[in-house]
């Protein structure tokens, strides 16, 4: 009797850092959010993510530990939309039992798109969360168009699952990073490894104007504002040490992929406020230098490299996983040392125009064990989500005020923290 071997895929190389280092203070987990101007339907959103399976089937996945690696395997468990019942970020991957490894819930007007990331990165879970959106809209206000929507996303079912960091890993070029030890954030932590979420909502057009006026980028600005948010609660003495700040770049841009697996790299850029003066528009300089010379494909190439290399050393190969999850908990928490906090830019949602009228914003935010920024924007609307297990709030105080002084609107919120 014959008996039928389950689809598996190895974890890509971005990927395999999370089992190991994922914990109750940071699960790993991000969530992608839609907010409409309506309630959400729970059964049409059901109908909506049972077609949106089917277009990512790969999401459909298990995570398991072999001999040597983790990986996925294709799995025949039915994803079942529920209203939004934990905490944001909370963990999703049990190594005890055998479960996806996203969910979708909803409360009031959003819909949620939670997912842990050795799944996928932020462009991938965009894409199933645009298509399940697309889907639902399509099913409750089908009667109001008058030609059927389409999304503009049709990548092959190959290339949605394709491992592009073996596509375009060569065993030259590698970027040899510098070490350093990088201002640290410190402070009472929330109870019971919680994280605060605070959103901002900004208009793109204004936010843009302001970075314009200094010639940069909204990544750039935005980022420099987050540096100096941070300095400002920095002592005197504290500030010999550089701010590091994390920045998530999205290879897909510079190497052609249409993969929804992780496919990105960590850029780290750092300044000094005791070398440097410091201003809006000095940190502005910095970063926009910086980038200009590190955003290219030959450099991020290299980093490509230099990550790559690991699953590529035979020895490392032949390393049993027990051990090389121990190797690569002791790699993550020296890393973490040169980081100060993280800013990741997911850039512009688009969606087709006949659904675009139902839709307010998007909004993107992750579980950390220091202070991140993650960022998009739908039409006008740039949403701003800070995330922070932190009991003060003065850095996002620091942030938003920058922003509020130069004339740009602001309109916050945040999750309820029970003991507050």
């Amino acid at each position: 009797m014959s008996r039928k071997t389950a689809a598996w895929n190895s974890l890509d190389n971005a990927a395999k850092i999370f089992p190991p280092t994922s914990d109750k203070r940071d699960t790993k987990v991000f969530r992608f959010a839609c907010e409409l101007y309506e309630p959400v339907q729970p059964e049409a959103l059901q109908t909506a993510l049972d077609r949106t399976i089917e277009v990512f089937p790969f999401f459909r996945s298990v995570l398991k530990g072999g001999l040597f690696w983790y990986y996925l395997e294709r799995s025949d468990i039915r994803p079942l939309v529920k209203p939004e019942n934990s905490p944001p970020c909370s963990a999703i991957y049990d190594p005890n039992q055998r479960g996806l490894l996203f969910e979708v819930s909803y409360y009031r007007n959003r819909i949620n798109f939670e997912v842990y990331h050795a799944l996928t990165d932020g462009t991938g879970a965009l894409q199933f969360l645009r298509f399940l959106v697309f889907y639902y809209l399509v099913n409750v206000h089908a009667a109001d168009f008058k030609s059927q929507p389409v999304l503009d996303y049709d990548a092959s079912m190959m290339q949605k699952s394709d491992d592009s960091f073996q596509k375009y890993y060569s065993a030259v070029k590698r970027h040899n990073k510098k070490r350093r030890i990088a201002y640290k954030l410190r402070g009472y932590k929330i109870s019971e490894n919680r994280i605060r979420v605070i959103e901002g909502v900004v208009s793109v057009k204004n936010t843009l104007n302001e970075a314009h006026k200094y010639h940069t980028t909204l990544t750039v600005f935005l980022s420099a504002v987050l540096l100096c948010s941070i300095s400002r609660e920095m002592a005197q003495r504290e500030k010999k040490r550089p701010v590091v700040l994390s920045v998530p770049v999205n290879l897909r841009k510079y190497f052609p992929s249409e993969t929804t697996r992780n496919f990105f790299s960590i850029v780290d850029v750092d300044y000094n406020f005791q070398q440097n003066s410091g201003t809006l528009p000095d940190v502005i300089a910095y970063l926009s230098d910086f980038f200009s010379r590190e955003l290219t494909a030959e450099r991020l190439e290299a980093r490509l490299n230099t990550f790559a290399s690991l699953e590529h050393n035979i020895f490392a190969r032949a390393t049993p996983l027990v051990v090389k999850d121990i190797i690569l908990k002791i790699a993550y928490d020296l890393s973490a040392q040169e980081s100060t906090a993280t800013l990741s830019n997911v850039g512009r949602v688009d969606m087709p125009e006949q659904v675009a009228p139902y839709i307010r914003l998007f909004d993107v935010f992750v579980s950390t064990k220091k202070t991140q920024i993650c960022m998009c924007s739908f039409g006008d609307h740039l949403t701003i989500s800070f995330t922070s297990p932190f009991v003060s709030t003065e850095i996002q105080k620091n942030f938003f005020r920058i922003l509020t002084e130069m004339g740009i609107a602001v309109e916050l919120a945040a999750n309820q923290i029970d003991d507050e």
